[in-house]
């Protein structure tokens, strides 16, 4: 069985090949997670917004893993991030999941509407109190990251991470720079771009040189960046076996940045309504 490696972030010791469960229902979610695990996975992402909390506690529960060995993320709703709706939305999601503790606690979305200092208060709250042993934020701008940073510090407390997309097309170098000056995880969500670019003639001559298959490379692109985890979404157990075997091959010095040099301008896939002023936007509040 594959041994995935173990990113360091700020206290947090997160399996740096994870399985992200966005859109996955049911029961055909519960047993995604219960093969996951039987393949080798030991990091699996949810939220309250996929709505699949309860089946994704089923799937580890099914798969025989001690706690110990799996960990485990969720999120909080961008409209629970207040005082008060965020310890509820925590407790909320243990319940579900039936857990005693997840391994990474996320503030999804960020909320102009609601004080940055008042969400990360109460994040700290319950780390404090021990329903998540880490703490972090997804989607959050260079800005945000570096005022979310300051505030946990102020309470004692340390970001572990920022989750946001990234794959190839998409060049997020600014905002890692700034994980890294701070010590923060950056995990890539939509890491292979949904497929949008397997065809890609780089990424195939790649994937042929080392006898493998583009996602393969898409995901060892990932993995041999300093500080960067991802969480491909996958159902089937071919596919599964297929992401998680990305250890036993290393990508040369050209090849990385032959792939980091297919990013393209408007390449970013996920950015709904209520999403913040991007980096390449002019980031603001």
């Amino acid at each position: 069985m594959t041994a995935v490696p173990i990113l360091e972030a700020n206290g947090a010791h997160m399996p740096a090949l994870g399985l992200g469960t966005s859109r996955m229902r049911g029961a055909d979610c519960a047993k995604a997670v219960e093969t996951a695990f039987a393949v080798g996975f030991r990091h699996l992402d949810t939220a309250v917004m996929y709505g699949n909390e309860v089946e994704v506690g089923e799937g580890w529960r099914a798969s025989g893993v001690a706690r110990a060995d799996a960990f485990v993320t969720t999120k909080v709703l961008p409209n629970d991030i207040g005082e008060g709706d965020l310890q509820r939305s925590a407790s909320g999601s243990l319940q579900r999941l039936k857990l005693d503790y997840v391994d990474m606690l996320l503030i999804h979305w960020p909320n102009t509407a609601i004080p940055l200092a008042q969400s990360i208060k109460a994040l700290c709250e319950v780390k404090s109190r021990g329903m998540t042993k880490n703490i972090g934020v997804a989607n959050f701008t260079m800005r945000m990251l570096r005022e979310a940073v300051r505030l946990a510090g102020e309470h004692g407390a340390k970001i572990a991470c920022n989750q946001c997309e990234y794959h190839p097309r998409f060049d997020q170098t600014p905002l890692l720079n700034v994980c890294r000056e701070n010590g923060v995880a950056f995990v890539s969500y939509y890491p292979l771009a949904q497929g949008r670019y397997f065809d890609d003639a780089t990424l195939t001559a790649i994937a042929e040189a080392h006898g493998r298959s583009v996602t393969q490379v898409m995901l060892r692109w990932h993995m041999q960046q300093p500080g960067v985890a991802a969480i491909p979404k996958s159902a089937s157990r071919a596919h599964l076996r297929d992401n998680i075997s990305i250890f036993d091959f290393t990508l040369s010095e050209p090849e990385m940045k032959a792939i980091s040099a297919l990013a393209r301008p408007g390449s970013r896939m996920v950015s709904p309504g209520f999403a913040p002023r991007w980096d390449d936007q002019g980031a603001g509040y």
